[in-house]
Parts: C-alpha cells; structure tokens; sequence
C-alpha cells in the first residue's frame, strides 16, 4: 500500500493532469466540497462547485490548452490526516515552448485524509516575485523609519487613534 506521502504527491499529480488536461470535473474532484481556492491575483472560490464552475469556463475561454507545468516542493503533515504542501507551477500557454519567469508561481495547499483519499482542502497561489528586504540602515529603511517618527508625532499632536479603512 502507498505511504501517505506518495499518495499526497499523487493527488498533486492528478491537479496538475486535470488542468494539463483542461478537465474541470477531474479538476475540481481533487478538492474537498468545502474546499477555498485562491487565485494568483486573490480571487476566492469557496467550496469545489465554484471552484470547478470557475475553471471551466477558464479551460473553455482564456486558458483553452494551456497546460500546468511544475513541481512538488515539499510535504509537512500537521496530524496523520492533514499535511501542508508547497508546490511550483505556471500555466504554459499552447503557443509557448517554455515558460516565462514572470509567470512563476508557488502554491500553498492543505491537504486532507478524506473518505476517499487525500483531497485539497484549501489552497492558495501567489506569484514569486522575491523582493531584497533593505538593511535597518539602508536609504529606504531609514526613510521609513523617519516618515513613521513624523506619523506619531502628527497622531499625537491630534490625540486621534489610528483607524483602519
């Protein structure tokens, strides 16, 4: 019998097929029925109905024979039955050999042992886009450390609490 593990990474093969495949029913039977979806550019999906609705009309449209390129990077499990999974993918168009750096993206899933087998659960995909996080005393630190020293002593010569909109 396959280890958790194997079958965990098998699950993320089956994800990766069924968009390779533009099969949104084998798509969305990956996920659990409440499972969240979020999108490179921070669209959400709750439960696998709006999720495989949302995806297919993507295969039928915008991304017809577009194919899901990528790797599992690594497997965490939290308990016997949940596991943390991070992955790299990007879309490849049809009319692309290879893919452009700026498409890149990682994927964070949480993964569940269910009835079934292992299914997503929530899974969220952002672009890499790594920034350099400035030295405290580099010019852009320091800017910022002056605009919020400037930023207290405007609130408090207020005497207003900071809100949020």
């Amino acid at each position: 019998m396959p280890t958790s593990d194997e079958q965990i990474t098998r699950l993320f093969e089956r994800f990766m097929q069924a968009w390779t495949d533009n099969d949104a029913a084998a798509f969305g039977a990956c996920f659990t029925a409440d499972a969240d979806y979020v999108s490179y550019d921070g669209t959400r999906a709750t439960g696998r109905t709006a999720l495989q609705e949302n995806h297919d009309r993507l295969f039928r449209g915008v991304l017809a024979g577009s194919a899901l390129v990528g790797e599992l990077e690594s497997i965490r499990h939290l308990t016997p039955d949940v596991a943390v999974l991070h992955g790299t993918a990007s879309v490849l168009m049809p009319w692309r050999s290879e893919l452009p750096r700026r498409r890149l993206s990682r994927q964070t899933l949480v993964v569940v042992r269910a009835d079934r087998g292992w299914r997503i659960s929530a899974l969220h995909n952002g672009r890499v886009r790594p920034v350099t996080i400035p030295a405290p005393d580099a010019f852009p630190s320091r800017m910022s450390q002056a605009m919020s020293r400037v930023g207290r002593s405007v609130r408090r010569g207020r005497g207003s609490a900071v809100t949020r909109s």
